[in-house]
């Protein structure tokens, strides 16, 4: 659809970015804090670990203070649940929740609106001991751990999100389990955790809403479109069939309170449907998310299954990642679309087409919660960090952002991945993000000095223009 005239972004737009406490905080183990499963983590031979990340645990008034030259209207940013309970449910850390305290002190100060999400891929060690998700003693636990967030910081943080990329979790369950822990769940727990987060998540949203009417909470999935391989029907139920089950599931439950019909169709065909409790379907129900956090890196592009057991193959590049599901629908190419230097598809049109589809199911606000490009910076002799890439990246997306809000989505914020460079999950610091580069590789701390790059200066202005000037 071609528009005469663009809607500009909206009066008190959320000018945002992001980043999460494991890949960024360091500290794992100061000031009484418990271990999580990512305190686990073995990176392959010259990758870093988390346990010194950005090390913006002591860092976090300069970062801050960046933040605000930034211009940045919102921070969204995950708490550490073994920061604050060292055990996941019973003692609180005061040092812990005290730093959390001060920092969203700090973001007040300097005129951010805090954006916390409350569980992001670090479940507590001594809650994985006991079962974690799969056991529903972790539900009761992260209500306890809600309540003390919520009485603590519920006078200041108006936005929560609830569980970051559920989703993820489940598809690609190397994103919270290290190896360290041995094998991975099967597949029928790892569906049974998920629903013991929807349960949980309801709770906790019901929660927020008795303790503090006027504060926003939602989900915090990663969503993206899926493309048909050709316009051949059966393309067309392979892409509906994986959108269903990786994406819809996640924002029916979180929305209507239901299982997606086509998702739980696919559970009972593989035996996978997880055990509702007593009043589950009753809670699921009567929780009602104010706004959706959306996740949005790259769409995805499928065939038909063959069912002839080569559906599912490993990702280029990326033998720990499989991608296709035998039976359901097989991976296929799109020669329409680019990918970045570590193989990530780019497609700006269709985050424009996620947000289309998203605002056309669920008619609720919508935040951007992540969205990024990871690339080999280089900090230069002269102290500058050069990022054209990046700024065309984002440029493209912000541009259809604005398309999309024109189509009539409730665009209420965007929070780029992220305020500044922080571990990647699978390449350390050799993978960037950040609007501000952090001095330090793989194995050398160096000086830890932050760095403006030349994006943030660009998104500044972004900012400053509130997005009339891209």
């Amino acid at each position: 659809m071609f528009y005469q005239k663009l809607k500009p972004f909206p009066k008190g737009f959320l000018w945002g970015a992001s980043t999460s406490a494991y890949q960024v905080e360091g500290a794992w183990n100061e000031d009484g804090k418990g271990m999580s499963l990512q305190d686990l983590h073995e990176p392959p031979a010259g990758v870093t670990d988390f346990k010194v990340a950005s090390d913006h645990y002591h860092h976090m008034p300069e970062d801050v203070e960046l933040m605000a030259k930034l211009g940045l209207k919102a921070y969204r940013f995950s708490i550490s649940w073994s920061r604050v309970m060292p055990a996941g449910s019973g003692a609180v850390n005061e040092a812990g929740l005290a730093f959390y305290d001060r920092l969203v002190d700090e973001l007040v100060a300097h005129d951010i609106t805090p954006v916390a999400t409350m569980f992001h891929f670090d479940l507590p060690l001594e809650l994985h001991k006991q079962g974690g998700w799969a056991n529903r003693a972790t539900i009761e636990a992260f209500c306890l751990y809600a309540q003390v967030l919520f009485e603590r910081l519920g006078d200041r943080i108006k936005y929560w999100l609830t569980i970051n990329e559920q989703n993820c979790m489940v598809i690609h369950p190397n994103s919270m389990y290290p190896k360290a822990i041995g094998e991975v769940p099967d597949r029928k727990n790892l569906y049974q955790q998920s629903h013991n987060m929807f349960v949980a998540a309801a709770r906790v949203t019901n929660m927020l809403h008795e303790m503090w009417p006027d504060a926003k909470i939602g989900p915090a999935p990663n969503i993206t479109a899926i493309y048909p391989a050709t316009c051949a029907p059966e393309d067309v139920i392979a892409a509906d069939n994986w959108e269903s089950i990786r994406c819809w599931n996640y924002l029916d439950v979180a929305v209507f309170g239901r299982y997606n019909p086509i998702c739980w169709a696919y559970l009972e065909e593989k035996g996978l449907t997880p055990e509702f409790a007593p009043g589950d379907a009753e809670l699921l129900t009567s929780a009602k998310p104010d706004y959706l956090g959306v996740n949005y890196y790259a769409t995805a592009t499928v065939a038909a299954a063959r069912n002839d057991g080569t559906d599912c193959a490993a990702r280029e590049g990326d033998q720990q990642v499989m991608l296709g599901e035998e039976g359901v629908y097989r991976s296929a190419a799109n020669e329409h679309l680019t990918k970045s230097e570590y193989g990530w598809i780019i497609d700006p049109v269709g985050m424009r087409t996620t947000l289309r589809r998203v605002a056309s199911r669920y008619g609720l606000p919508i935040l951007i919660t992540e969205n990024g490009l990871g690339a080999k910076d280089t900090l230069e002799a002269d102290g500058s960090v050069h990022d054209p890439y990046r700024i065309d990246y984002l440029r493209r997306h912000f541009e259809q952002a604005q398309l999309a809000l024109t189509d009539g989505v409730d665009l209420i914020g965007y929070c780029p991945w992220s305020f500044m460079d922080l571990v990647s999950t699978h390449q350390g610091y050799g993978k960037r993000y950040g609007f501000v580069y952090v001095d330090r590789d793989e194995d050398d701390l160096r000086t830890l000095r932050r760095i403006p790059k030349d994006s943030f200066a660009w998104y500044r202005h972004v900012i400053e223009t509130n997005g009339a000037e891209l």
